[in-house]
């Protein structure tokens, strides 16, 4: 049997780690250091998925994920989402008194202040949360701790000293799974997503008639984001995504219309919603 990979950054009993567990059991799980590295890993054949984290509920959008995905030649084929839970974890027989100073990626340490201030402790960055529990460990040192998920105390033999520390208990990160190609589902097969970049015509109230479309269609837009392409200030791009499919009359009609006022339209995945947003 060949063995399916999907790739993810960060390290053992990372989120990202976590989530292609979830939902791609009999997979291979391949941790990588960088975004940079999943993408490639993925491009270049030596993983056939990734699991990319895109926003959290708290943090928002993930930093660089943006400028990766339009340029990548990769499919959104899929969404998921995970409530994300954190616990302060320590050397074994270490105590939460003797813990001075906490490891974990910035999102994380934003994430908990709560306990950061309630224990005065000095934070450390980390490149990702798996990554902390590990230099804890290393470490060996009982005044250091990590901020990470329950799954690395395990991986790691740490004990956990505090648990679902998070400040917010709706605190959750949308992933998205990607593919070197595209797996549409058929119109009218349930709820859909579409996201989509688009760079407007340097005009003026181009971006407002250019979105004049989705609003006369019935479109719903769940999500419209700008930033700066090229290091120019005036080449602006645009991350959209809209409930409902492409083949679908609605959105072809708000589509076409987009490109009247637009240099260049691509969409980057049309893939089942994910039955959180109901919630």
């Amino acid at each position: 049997m060949i063995s399916r990979r999907i790739a993810y950054q960060g390290e053992p009993g990372a989120n990202s780690h976590i989530v292609a567990n979830r939902h791609y059991p009999d997979w291979e799980a391949v941790p990588c250091a960088s975004f940079e590295d999943v993408f490639a890993a993925v491009t270049g054949g030596d993983a056939d998925l990734a699991m990319i984290p895109i926003d959290n509920s708290l943090a928002g959008r993930v930093a660089d994920i943006h400028h990766f995905l339009p340029t990548s030649g990769l499919h959104i084929i899929a969404e998921h989402f995970l409530r994300i839970q954190f616990s302060l974890m320590g050397v074994r027989g270490a105590t939460i008194e003797q813990v001075k100073t906490v490891h974990s990626h910035v999102h994380a340490l934003g994430q908990c202040r709560k306990i950061i201030r309630e224990h005065g402790l000095t934070t450390v960055i980390s490149g990702d949360t798996a990554g902390a529990a590990r230099e804890i460990a290393d470490a060996g040192d009982p005044t250091q701790a990590a901020i990470s998920p329950p799954m690395a105390a395990e991986i790691y033999g740490l004990d956990v000293l505090a648990e679902d520390i998070e400040d917010e208990d709706h605190n959750t990160t949308r992933f998205v799974v990607l593919s070197r190609e595209p797996q549409r589902p058929a119109p009218g097969e349930g709820p859909v997503v579409t996201t989509f970049v688009f760079n407007v015509r340097n005009l003026p109230a181009a971006l407002y008639k250019a979105l004049g479309g989705f609003a006369t269609n019935g479109v719903n837009m769940t999500k419209l984001e700008s930033y700066m392409v090229g290091g120019e200030f005036a080449a602006t791009q645009f991350l959209a995504e809209v409930d409902g499919h492409p083949d679908e009359a609605p959105l072809a009609r708000a589509l076409e219309e987009l490109t009247f006022f637009t240099t260049e339209v691509r969409v980057l995945g049309v893939y089942p919603a994910d039955p959180f947003r109901a919630r």
